[in-house]
């Protein structure tokens, strides 16, 4: 699943993100959701979010669910 819609997003799922310096590359990281900073429904390049060790990036795949 990809991560353009904020409706799939929750805190504390795990999911691969794009960070700002890492754009051009497309190298992602894995981590797991504490804030949604995008507050639109939808974004074209991916929700962003605020992992919870801090790093702030785009979404680009949804791993696993938190169970909620």
């Amino acid at each position: 699943m990809d991560g353009r819609h904020r409706k799939d997003i929750r805190p504390g799922i795990t999911v691969r993100i794009v960070l700002k310096k890492d754009q051009r590359s497309g190298k992602l990281t894995e981590g797991v959701v504490k804030d949604i900073l995008t507050g639109s429904p939808t974004h074209p390049h991916g929700i962003k979010v605020r992992l919870r060790d801090g790093q702030v990036g785009r979404v680009k795949e949804i791993l696993k669910s938190s169970g909620l």
